[in-house]
């Protein structure tokens, strides 16, 4: 099966399990940018519950459509600093958070213009630190109805019903089992077993 799919910030659980699951995977890449979507945001488990992560892009007065291609980052705020302490006060006693501390760390201290070189970066961390290839090709026109299986409503939660198995999260006992968070969600408390993990789960077509 060829699936085509957004590259997203810290992809959620769903996407990942689209991708292992996955003959080819293709990257849109020529669409328009929606806001509020996983392009530029993950959620994660922090004390309190479910968190919100979301990176402040630049939006262009004069065209209203952007290309997802096109999105500039906006690096005047220091929203590196505050996603990787977010990260840390949530994931800092689970299991496997030490482990993969140092691939990770570079994302936040690395100044990227666009958002989609960002998440194609992401992308090769996240499967390096799986101890997985997913090898990518990306779109260079954009189809409503493409070839492809269309799993471009992954990247917005909204659309996103997949329910997962659970599996043990550092505040569990406090708000119970909180599903389809970030692959780092299931990364930092799963470790390699993660793609074991993510083979099992059926998506919704």
């Amino acid at each position: 099966m060829s699936i085509l799919i957004h590259p997203t910030y810290f992809p959620s659980v769903s996407h990942f399990v689209a991708m292992l699951q996955a003959d080819t995977v293709v990257f849109e890449a020529d669409d328009n940018f929606q806001k509020q979507t996983n392009r530029n945001r993950m959620y994660i488990y922090s004390a309190n519950g479910l968190q919100l992560l979301n990176i402040p892009v630049k939006h262009s007065k004069e065209d209203v459509h952007q290309k997802y291609r096109d999105i500039k980052i906006e690096n005047d705020f220091n929203w590196q600093k505050q996603h990787f302490k977010s990260l840390e006060a949530g994931y800092r006693t689970s299991p496997y958070f030490e482990f993969f501390e140092d691939d990770i760390r570079p994302i936040f201290e690395k100044k990227h213009s666009f958002l989609m070189d960002l998440n194609l970066e992401i992308h090769e961390i996240v499967t390096d630190c799986l101890g997985i290839k997913i090898p990518y090709t990306k779109t260079d026109e954009y189809f409503k109805e493409p070839s492809q299986t269309d799993f471009r409503y992954l990247a917005n939660g909204k659309k996103d019903e997949n329910v997962f198995d659970s599996y043990i999260q550092v505040f569990n006992d406090k708000h119970g089992f909180l599903n389809n968070l970030s692959i780092l969600d299931l990364l930092f408390n799963e470790g390699r077993h993660a793609v074991d993990y993510l083979k099992k789960q059926i998506l919704i077509k």
